[in-house]
């Protein structure tokens, strides 16, 4: 006859509990906000300039 038994590891139902509660307690890092919010103004305006220099490029290419 052949033997049907899984061989799975018993698992303890307080280990996720204790996981779950673990990463509750565990800190969460502030964002910095005044460094992102600096750097994303910056790389927004550098984009516009690209963006002007582009359209005045194509409408001087356009005129001559």
């Amino acid at each position: 006859m052949a033997d049907y038994q899984q061989n799975t590891p018993v698992e303890d139902p307080s280990a996720s509990t204790q996981m779950f509660r673990a990463f509750v307690d565990e800190p969460q890092p502030q964002p910095a906000t005044a460094v992102s919010g600096g750097s994303r103004t910056g790389l927004i305006a550098i984009g516009v300039i690209i963006a002007l220099v582009v359209v005045v490029g194509v409408v001087y290419l356009a005129v001559k």
